[in-house]
């Protein structure tokens, strides 16, 4: 007799039990849909479903399934083509009210949904989406760097009484107007000695005043330009990591160009719109010894104030100093406060100190919150703000509170919807870029291709299953076909820890599936060769099942070894297809090993391990 230990039937059974269950949603597939965001970021309720649904239906196009999901309205659809009809009636009917992205969503059951159950992610060659790419302006990235050394040069002559008339910036260079009787020396030794990475050159021609030219050197250029490109690339990262896109690829390429790709979106417009976007924050002190209703009927703003509107058009005066500023943040997250959303905002030490100084001087006077928003606009889209070509920068005051106490590096912003304040987190969470971006290259890749991509691929995956099958069949009889329903069993395994981690499946993926079959395949071959050699030399079924397993256990742990450590690598330093490649790789091997060694000797004892008398193997 050859029994296996019962922990072992228990653990196969529970393991093959939690792995049909999360891969059962990968059985019912995606289908085309739309998602429905207010505009105001308000959450999607039940009447407005009523109002969407009522328009689709009077242009005939009936959703196969209607639900609110997360503040949002799902609309799925059988085809694109309604799909597409779908969108394009919901903007004519209700223009600008609505924020309408195309994507597609599975039809998994509202019973495995409410398990959290979700099909494998797929990738952009599968599924669809967009790519990108963008190319940096790294001289737009210089100019900012030489305005924020302006601002800091004319900070330092004031604190140290060097009196100067202007420091702007010309061309490469920040132009100091000293004004007659300065220290120039003075003044030239200060702002050297204050940065190392510039380069001070001091002139003072007859009957002019002393002027200073401050220059980069070219090893802070050449330093600056490069972490403008990287930090575009990681503030585009964590965009989209944020927003919740499966397996993003964003990279540098060339000298100064991105290259992003989104798998699964299927409106590029949204995607530019999320990607293009830059939201800050500035705080300043409100006016109030002047009436903002009277500049605005007057169009005449006082002299250091700014007209401003809040989130309701009301028009409110603020002094042009600021406080301080969204770069100063370190940190910002949502929470809520009586009810209501808020943004908890971290400044660094600098903004703290500023913060602490203004609020210091003013309790009991407001200060407002003004929100800054510059995205790209779609199609026409209209911009409530100052327009620049295809760029929209909307600017609104969304809290001006009374200063009760005095301020540091902590405290909030209110005055926000939920949603709002969600987004307003993200953007100034994941940075503003530090550079201006454009695209040079956009192609969707749509759902359509994908499709035949995935035909193909599961093609390939069932010719080599097949003809894997068939000799193992043939050659190893009953044993093969035991050997066959483990293959089934890893590959079900496979797809429900892809599933469960939500790694996304690429075309190269498909190919590591299709490795991992003939990996598994091959660790069974081991076994009963080790089986039948076991038998050759005269030793009866139960101890060449027995000693079969046991001696080929080393040899097929050490491939596996070697295979996982090359999966490793690969995961680690590549991108894109290698890595979808590599993730398949290194979890089939874990279910290889699983099924070849514990689901083969499980079966294999029940069905012949347990026969009291057993003359010969099928084997």
């Amino acid at each position: 007799m050859n029994y296996v230990a019962t922990w072992r039937y228990w653990l196969v059974g529970i393991v093959l039990a939690l792995g049909t269950l999360l891969a059962l949603p990968n059985v019912f597939g995606v289908e085309p849909a739309i998602q429905l965001a207010r505009d105001d970021r308000a959450a999607m309720d039940a009447a407005a479903q009523r109002q969407i649904e009522s328009v689709l239906e009077a242009q005939k196009v009936v959703p196969s399934a209607s639900y609110l999901e997360d503040g949002n309205l799902i609309l799925r659809f059988e085809s694109v083509d309604e799909q597409l009809r779908a969108r394009d009636a919901i903007r004519a009917a209700a223009p600008g009210e609505y924020v309408v992205a195309l994507t597609r969503v599975s039809r998994t059951p509202a019973l495995l949904r409410s398990l959290g159950l979700e099909p494998m992610a797929l990738g952009l060659d599968l599924r669809g989406g967009v790519h990108f790419t963008y190319e940096v302006d790294v001289e737009g990235a210089v100019e900012l760097s030489l305005q924020r050394l302006a601002q800091s040069i004319r900070s330092q002559l004031r604190d140290e009484r060097i009196h100067y008339t202007s420091a702007v910036v010309e061309r490469d260079a920040v132009k100091v107007t000293l004004r007659e009787g300065a220290d120039i020396n003075a003044a030239r030794t200060l702002i050297q000695g204050s940065d190392p990475g510039v380069i001070v050159q001091a002139e003072q021609p007859e009957g002019r005043p002393p002027m200073l030219t401050v220059r980069f050197t070219p090893e802070r250029l050449k330093q600056r330009q490069d972490f403008a490109i990287e930090q575009n690339i990681t503030t585009l990262r964590n965009r989209v990591n944020e927003l919740g896109v499966s397996e993003p690829i964003v990279a540098r390429q060339g000298l100064n160009r991105i290259i992003v790709q989104l798998p699964g979106v299927q409106d590029p417009e949204t995607a530019v719109r999320v990607l293009g976007a830059t939201a800050t924050v500035e705080f300043r002190l409100v006016d109030e010894a002047n009436n903002p209703y009277e500049a605005a009927e007057t169009k005449r703003v006082p002299i250091g104030s700014k007209l401003y509107y809040d989130s309701e058009g009301r028009p409110i005066l603020l002094k042009r100093d600021v406080i301080a500023t969204g770069e100063q943040l370190t940190d910002a997250m949502t929470g809520f406060s009586e009810g209501l959303p808020e943004v908890n905002v971290t400044l660094d030490a600098r903004g703290g100190q500023e913060m602490f100084e203004a609020t210091r001087d003013n309790v009991g006077r407001r200060m407002a919150v003004v929100y800054i928003e510059t995205k790209t606009l779609a199609e026409g889209e209209v911009c409530k703000g100052q327009r620049s070509g295809d760029q929209c920068t909307e600017e609104r005051v969304i809290s001006a509170a009374v200063i009760q106490s005095v301020l540091s590096s902590r405290f909030r912003i209110t005055g926000l919807q939920s949603a709002e304040a969600q987004e307003l987190a993200l953007l100034l969470r994941s940075g503003a870029l530090a550079a201006p971006q454009r695209i040079v290259e956009q192609r969707s890749i749509g759902p359509t291709l994908g499709e035949e991509n995935i035909q193909r691929g599961l093609m390939a995956l069932g010719l080599g299953a097949v003809l894997t099958f068939i000799f193992l069949a043939v050659y190893y009889r009953a044993f093969g076909l035991v050997a066959n329903l483990v293959l089934i069993m890893n590959v079900v395994l496979l797809v429900a820890l892809m599933s469960l981690l939500q790694a996304s499946l690429s075309l190269p993926g498909i190919a590591g599936i299709v490795l991992t079959v003939g990996m598994a395949a091959d660790a069974n071959v081991l076994i009963y060769e080790r089986i039948r050699e076991e038998l050759r030399n005269g030793n009866s079924p139960h101890s060449a099942i027995h000693a079969g397993f046991d001696k080929a256990f080393s040899a097929i742990a050490d491939s596996n070894i070697t295979t996982l450590i090359a999966g490793i690598v690969l995961f680690a330093f590549g991108t894109g297809p290698i890595k979808g490649f590599a993730v398949t790789l290194v979890l089939g091997i874990f279910t290889s090993l699983f099924s070849a060694i514990l689901c083969s000797r499980v079966l294999i004892d029940l069905i012949w391990g347990r026969r009291r008398r057993l003359a010969t193997l099928p084997v």
